[in-house]
């Protein structure tokens, strides 16, 4: 069993909180809806909540509603692994954590003359963190920050939004799909 299997088995019942896990599903729900409009071509991003999803991104509204029915069908058909996805901020933030704290500990102490000496062997440990922090992100998402398994999860609705960006007037599209857990 790997550390964050441990991590993840020691915080079952607060992973399982009716309110955390129906973000992690909409989460899943979210890369895998994410998966199917790749497809597309599209350049999307979201963000997940309790009660859905946003996605950013031009995308016709029929195709993220489309999209999101597929990957509902198709997560409750088994298909969990679509709840992963490559570019989840928890990547993001797992290569961040890693590469900051390896050179927190790399230059802390000695004062800069001693800090800079071990600067080659500090950016070697960095690029090493950044490589390995991907399947750890990864592992991340599979035990904690996502849920393949959506359970009772519905669709409600999928609402196309769109605002003015404040420093150049172009249009940024929203959809806000909203799901209910019973």
């Amino acid at each position: 069993m790997t550390p964050i299997e441990r991590l993840a088995d020691y915080a079952e019942p607060l992973l399982n909180n009716p309110y955390i896990l129906r973000v992690r599903r909409n989460h899943g729900l979210e890369h895998a809806t994410i998966h199917i409009l790749s497809r597309g071509n599209y350049q999307l991003s979201g963000r997940s909540s309790d009660r859905g999803f946003i996605l950013i991104g031009s995308v016709p509204t029929e195709q993220v509603e489309s999209a999101v029915q597929e990957a509902l069908s198709r997560m409750q058909a088994g298909e969990h692994k679509l709840a992963l996805h490559p570019n989840c901020g928890t990547n993001l933030v797992t290569t961040g954590f890693l590469a900051t704290a390896i050179a927190f500990l790399g230059f802390a102490g000695g004062g800069w003359r001693r800090g800079w000496a071990r600067f080659s062997n500090m950016m070697i440990l960095m690029m090493a963190a950044i490589l390995f922090s991907k399947p750890v992100g990864m592992s991340l998402q599979r035990h904690i920050t996502t849920a393949g398994d959506l359970g009772d999860l519905s669709l409600i609705s999928v609402r196309r939004e769109t605002m003015k960006l404040p420093f150049n007037d172009q249009e940024l599209t929203v959809h806000r799909i909203a799901t209910r857990q019973t």
